[in-house]
């Protein structure tokens, strides 16, 4: 999957391919996994249990909201899958690799295949947009004649050609997020994880960040949001995966942020 060079837009008006292989859930057609969690559980010295049990498969291209209370488990699921832990019991399987049976020279290469932003945008404030986005080619060795040509053309898809230059304070709130989403962006990951990346913004640019994610769902790239804004997830009735203390309590396509009937 290449990232289009289109601007950020919606899917239709932009001319970017939408993902061929989308069933009408949004679940892939052809049943790939690119995410699973198979009977996952999480503990810690201090005896706390974060996850229990965790089954879960996530198809290339699938859309998820991950929903429930502070504390339930979301986060651990995220550090889960980029690597930062490891799981206690049961295995974390992203492209079909075992994250912990790789070996620690394979761990910034399955890392590239995950794209992160997060809702405090942890952005290089010295550095401009292009460089903050460029950063992230330069750090896994990106031959230097490859990363302008990169970095322009995802900043046009977040629409953000006309501030290059600018630092993130000059920017506004939605412009750092989608500083972040492009510098995420930029390596083009298959899967696209967005931690709370609406929990500093306005309504109005909240809706702005979700269509983003929106157009690149629709690029191929599968999106995993944790999110606590019932709001959006209601309105745009995508797959919900909620959890409570550790365990994943329902699993819906086409829900709302809260169970319904």
């Amino acid at each position: 999957m290449g990232v289009s060079a289109a601007p950020a837009s919606t899917p239709e008006s932009s001319g970017r391919p939408t993902a061929a292989r989308r069933g009408p859930t949004g679940s892939s057609a052809d049943g790939r996994a690119l995410l699973e969690l198979q009977a996952v559980t999480k503990s810690y010295a201090t005896g706390k249990v974060a996850l229990r049990d965790v089954d879960l498969v996530v198809p290339e291209g699938d859309f998820v909201f991950l929903v429930g209370p502070s504390g339930a488990g979301k986060s651990t699921v995220i550090r889960l899958l980029i690597r930062e832990e490891l799981a206690t019991k049961g295995k974390v399987l992203l492209d079909g690799r075992d994250l912990a049976r790789l070996k620690r020279r394979e761990v910034p290469r399955i890392r590239r295949k995950i794209g992160i932003v997060f809702q405090d945008f942890k952005l290089l404030q010295t550095k401009t947009v292009r460089d903050n986005v460029a950063f992230a080619l330069e750090v896994t060795g990106t031959p230097r004649r490859q990363i302008a040509p990169a970095v322009d053309r995802v900043l046009r898809v977040v629409g953000l050609a006309g501030q290059a230059d600018q630092l993130p304070p000059e920017l506004s709130g939605g412009e750092q997020q989608r500083t972040a989403i492009a510098r995420a962006l930029v390596h083009d990951p298959r899967l696209f994880i967005a931690d709370e990346p609406t929990g500093n913004l306005d309504p109005s640019i909240s809706w702005e960040i979700i269509q983003l994610l929106l157009s690149i769902n629709e690029m191929g790239v599968t999106v995993l949001m944790a999110t606590h804004n019932a709001e959006v997830v209601t309105a745009l009735r995508k797959r919900v995966v909620a959890l409570e203390d550790g365990r994943i309590v329902r699993d819906e396509t086409g829900a709302a942020y809260h169970r319904e009937g």
